[in-house]
């Protein structure tokens, strides 16, 4: 892809075969349940990166939410390596190739960043870290996703909590700004409760500070964030499909980015739900952009 469709105008390869420490890859589509329509999520990753554009030039420039330039003086090291071919209801199809583009870029080593795509994405995405673990996972979310199986389908969006918690290479789960109703039912959340995921609600962290989930972070622990971009509040995230007031805003998300690249390290970082036919004057794209930013800030910050 040319810089100038690219995250931040990042390239799709470093000179003198350097490895580079994050690679950007965006799905359209991943599980979709039957006679749904999940179009309106391809436009996601696009408009993350055209909002990124206005940022391209300034890469180099004291960047305050981090403390510092972007790369924190040194070279570019990340890169934005395009789109995976993805076909809305192809879902085993969808998932297999989520998984084999994580593996890839596992293998470099360096840290996949993926830009969903609907809430099915990460089932596949920690998948791809078989091989890599033990990791822990922190969902930031509106919702603890632990449905069992709707509509016939058991990797769609409302499964990836559940469908993760049974992989044996995750170590447990950290579920941050649940909140408002719509989310589970008594038995999800029984299960989720049985399996050891500490949730965290929207109402702790506005209380208790992002203190309140990191507690739940093992120090050294190597970390998966999968970031629903409705675990952020609507005023400030309003392009998703199920607005839920009282959410996350932005300085908590980046504080607790921040925070995690401090105690324990990010392995790999996911964010979908992002859902532009309902943003307002691509304010979420925007906040989706800037989310992306620190979380590239923090990877190379954290050795």
């Amino acid at each position: 892809m040319t810089a100038s469709s690219s995250f931040l105008g990042l390239p799709d390869r470093l000179p003198d075969g350097r490895v580079p420490r994050a690679v950007i890859f965006a799905a359209a589509h991943g599980s979709t349940y039957p006679g749904k329509d999940s179009s309106g999520y391809a436009l996601a990753a696009g408009a993350i990166r055209a909002a990124s554009q206005e940022d391209a030039d300034l890469i180099e420039h004291w960047d305050f939410d981090l403390g510092g330039p972007l790369f924190a003086g040194g070279p570019v090291s990340c890169i934005d390596a395009g789109e995976i071919e993805t076909i809305m209801h192809d879902n085993a199809g969808n998932r297999a190739r989520i998984e084999a583009k994580t593996r890839e870029v596992l293998a470099l080593p360096a840290v996949p960043i993926l830009l969903g795509g609907d809430d099915s994405i990460p089932i596949p995405f920690l998948a791809a870290f078989a091989d890599h673990g033990p990791v822990w996972v922190l969902q930031i979310d509106a919702h603890i996703d632990w449905r069992d199986e709707l509509h016939g389908e058991r990797y769609g969006y409302s499964n990836p909590m559940r469908r993760v918690s049974e992989m044996p290479h995750v170590a447990g789960i950290v579920q941050v700004g649940i909140r408002g109703v719509g989310s589970a039912r008594l038995t999800e959340i029984e299960a989720a409760l049985r399996y050891g995921s500490h949730i965290v609600t929207a109402r702790e962290v506005h209380a208790d500070g992002i203190e309140a989930a990191l507690l739940h972070i093992p120090e050294g622990a190597r970390v998966v964030v999968t970031l629903d971009c409705d675990g952020l509040d609507p005023g400030i995230m309003p392009g998703v499909a199920a607005r839920s007031p009282g959410g996350l805003v932005y300085t908590q998300v980046i504080d607790l980015i921040a925070g995690l690249g401090k105690r324990a390290s990010i392995a790999g970082f996911d964010l979908v739900e992002l859902y532009p036919p309902a943003d307002i004057d691509g304010v979420s794209a925007l906040t989706a952009s800037r989310l992306l930013v620190n979380v590239l800030g923090t990877i190379v910050r954290q050795g």
